[in-house]
């Protein structure tokens, strides 16, 4: 039999879930399979990267799908529960679950119009799983799986940083400005103190051995849904002054205010929020690493050219 696509792996993924307890990815797919009484030839396909089993790839979208849906839960990295609106599907039978459906769910509405606000393409649907070829280009279907790809990642990225503790974000972030070009290749370049206080420096980057031009970090690890305010831009703005500093860098996980991004401009206070964090991570290979390369190809018409 050939390997299901993964928008019918919806209800098996639920059924694998439905005594309650938590399951590990690898454990979910291993009751799919003996569900389906999949053959080890179709376990075994491989995805062209050769680097993946399409089974295993098309059942990891169906997850991240009902996640985004609110039907299963994340409880842990790679282990997730049923919720009760997702078992209420799994004990219906008549109900057939698939994208369409979903789009009833805000959550997963939301993380589908994420991606298609940058695309070309009205319905982004994973590589694996896109049909509906008479509505796009070639190349507006690889540029709209490869956003939907990257969209699920920054939510996992967002995930991971939000399970680790603030030290470790605080070092993240000097990280990913040190890979993005700031501050010169020399040991201490990048450096995370060990201040106190709300309104506090979380991490300097040295643009120069002397310290002649210096990067003042605020990193704040809280809640996605938190929206930062004016008065934090403030705090912030003060112990920019008592620094005698110049260059003021707020970056979150969180998002921002109007009224904070208004007096961050004001103050020339750069502003990262959480949105902006992940896609910056995975630009400059942050927490992230090359899964797949393909390579688009086109005529070259001087080759042909008798000129």
């Amino acid at each position: 039999m050939a390997v299901p696509k993964f928008e019918e792996f919806f209800r098996d993924y639920l059924d694998a879930l439905a005594d309650g307890a938590t399951h590990s990815n690898s454990d979910v797919k291993e009751r799919i399979s003996a569900a389906r009484e999949m053959s080890a030839e179709d376990l075994q396909q491989l995805l062209p990267s050769g680097r993946e089993t399409v089974f295993a790839n098309r059942v990891s979208w169906a997850s991240i799908y009902l996640n985004k849906a609110g039907l299963i839960e994340r409880v842990a990295r790679g282990k997730y529960a049923i919720t009760p609106e997702g078992k209420r599907l799994q004990e219906n039978p008549d109900i057939a679950i698939n994208t369409n459906y979903l789009l009833r769910y805000p959550s997963f509405a939301a993380f589908q119009n994420k991606t298609a606000s940058d695309t070309v393409s009205p319905s982004p649907v994973p590589m694996e799983a896109q049909t509906d070829e008479e509505t796009s280009t070639p190349q507006d279907t690889i540029k709209t799986a490869f956003q939907k790809i990257n969209t699920a990642l920054a939510d996992e990225l967002m995930d991971e940083i939000m399970s680790q503790s603030p030290d470790f974000f605080e070092r993240l972030v000097v990280q990913l400005l040190l890979k993005m070009g700031y501050g010169d290749p020399f040991e201490g370049a990048g450096i995370v103190t060990r201040s106190t206080g709300d309104g506090g420096i979380d991490g300097i980057i040295r643009e120069d051995k002397l310290g002649f031009s210096q990067i003042y970090i605020q990193a704040k690890r809280w809640n996605p849904d938190t929206t930062v305010s004016r008065p934090e831009i403030q705090k912030f703005s003060g112990a920019l002054r008592d620094e005698g500093a110049s260059k003021g860098l707020f970056i979150t996980t969180a998002h921002f205010s109007k009224g904070a991004k208004e007096s961050a401009e004001r103050q020339h206070i750069v502003l990262v929020d959480g949105d902006k964090l992940t896609k910056l991570m995975i630009e400059y290979d942050i927490g992230v690493s090359v899964s797949q390369t393909y390579s688009v190809k086109k005529l070259d018409s001087d080759f042909f050219s008798d000129d």
